[in-house]
């Protein structure tokens, strides 16, 4: 059994596979690592290319596409290792971005999930979206970044070049130990794509673990690779993912208040994209609580699953605040200016 085993989830991405895949071997030689590719049933010609360009590579290969969610489930289901990396196939890795991550995972028993500095591929002194310096949460269940709240992004100065407890590690690239994410059965199939390294995190969080930042390692991502950012799918898989995430994991004495305000702040949101006349959006929004009404039966019993395994209820991680009403109202547009 290798002690390491780095997943790349496939969809229709040689481009990204034929630029990074090259970058990620030659910076993971002399590891204890193994590459495998995980296909989600691409009809470009990823397994062709992979075939005749790096036939060493170990293949899984999926009958139909199971999303993020359940791509990862089923593919990790059939490896064994002492930690899996997820990478997501637009990434390009540094020299050395591996060992910092192991070594801390390896220093601290109570350390769950471990994840990197994210940067952009397109300005490599500028964080990116999708997980920043480490990902947290404010009270309604709204993610955000050190180095990126809601549209602002900021430069990498060394800001945050401080190992730091987090509120979730971005599935761009996380490493996890195997033993926990097969404890807590991996991501929710449910979620399919969007989020689901966040209920992930907050099932580890609540049951006693810890998820955190790695400054000492740094890769680049391209982001919105798979889905652009103003895609209706997306925003409907946002929604209704985010109302998911609430349902099965906040505590009991917030449970009713949080989702009924969430709610509402949705209905907000819905009524923008209507007088904007931005139709698929609201549309959208619409569908995502029509399928989490759906889905409450399921909901329970999963959330019921998750309070009889909850040890911590409470986390600092957790902003106590709006972090909609920090940023528009209060012009709070950096994690610094924020008080846990």
């Amino acid at each position: 059994m290798v002690k390491t085993a780095i997943v790349i989830l496939n969809w229709n991405g040689k481009g990204f596979l034929s630029k990074y895949l090259p970058i990620l071997m030659q910076n993971t030689q002399n590891t204890n690592a193994e590459i495998i590719i995980a296909d989600n049933n691409s009809k470009d010609d990823s397994i062709t290319f992979l075939n005749s360009n790096y036939p060493q590579l170990r293949q899984i290969v999926l009958d139909q596409n199971y999303g993020f969610a359940g791509g990862y489930n089923r593919a990790l289901n059939q490896i064994e290792a002492q930690y899996f990396v997820l990478l997501n196939s637009d990434v390009e890795v540094t020299p050395n971005w591996l060992n910092p991550l192991i070594d801390l995972l390896d220093s601290d028993i109570s350390i769950a999930a471990v994840m990197p500095k994210i940067l952009s591929v397109k300005n490599k002194n500028e964080f990116e979206y999708a997980g920043a310096a480490g990902g947290f949460i404010d009270k309604y269940g709204y993610p955000f970044c050190r180095g990126r709240i809601i549209g602002t992004v900021e430069n990498d100065t060394g800001q945050y070049n401080d190992v730091k407890d987090i509120f979730w590690a971005t599935g761009a690239c996380m490493v996890v130990r195997s033993q926990l994410y097969k404890k807590q059965n991996g991501f929710d199939d449910d979620f399919f794509a969007h989020m689901e390294e966040i209920d992930l995190c907050w099932r580890l969080k609540n049951a006693g673990h810890r998820i955190v930042y790695c400054p000492d390692s740094s890769v680049f991502h391209v982001g919105g690779g798979t889905l652009p950012n103003n895609n209706p799918f997306k925003l409907y898989l946002n929604y209704r993912n985010n109302l998911f995430l609430l349902y099965k994991n906040l505590p009991e004495k917030k449970f009713l208040r949080t989702l009924f305000a969430r709610m509402f702040l949705d209905g907000v949101s819905a009524s923008l994209f209507l007088a904007n006349l931005s139709i698929p959006s609201f549309m959208a929004v619409l569908k995502a609580h029509l399928h989490f009404y759906k889905s409450l039966k399921q909901l329970q019993l999963k959330r019921k699953s998750i309070l009889e395994q909850t040890i911590k209820t409470t986390h600092p991680e957790m902003f106590q605040g709006s972090i909609v009403f920090s940023y528009f109202v209060k012009k709070k547009k950096v994690f610094y200016k924020l008080s846990f």
